[in-house]
């Protein structure tokens, strides 16, 4: 009684389409993926904008570090 076979997994399945039909399972299907789409994009997105802002990081102290060492030879 403790793991499901693959005959109980297909009867799962004709039950789910009897009861959703194809139609409605077609469109879950898009959306789902639709939705996982949008999640990689977001997540592409702050990967962009965090490396955008390490490089912001980086310019600011390498400028910073360049005054310091003027004022002291001035």
């Amino acid at each position: 009684m403790g793991s499901l076979s693959v005959w109980h997994w297909l009867i799962v399945l004709v039950i789910v389409v009897l009861v959703f039909g194809t139609g409605k399972l077609k469109n879950m299907g898009k959306d789902l993926g639709g939705a996982i789409r949008g999640f990689k994009e977001g997540m592409n997105e702050g990967e962009t904008d965090a490396k955008k802002e390490i490089a912001q990081t980086k310019e600011t102290v390498d400028v910073e570090a360049k005054d310091k060492d003027q004022t002291k030879a001035g």
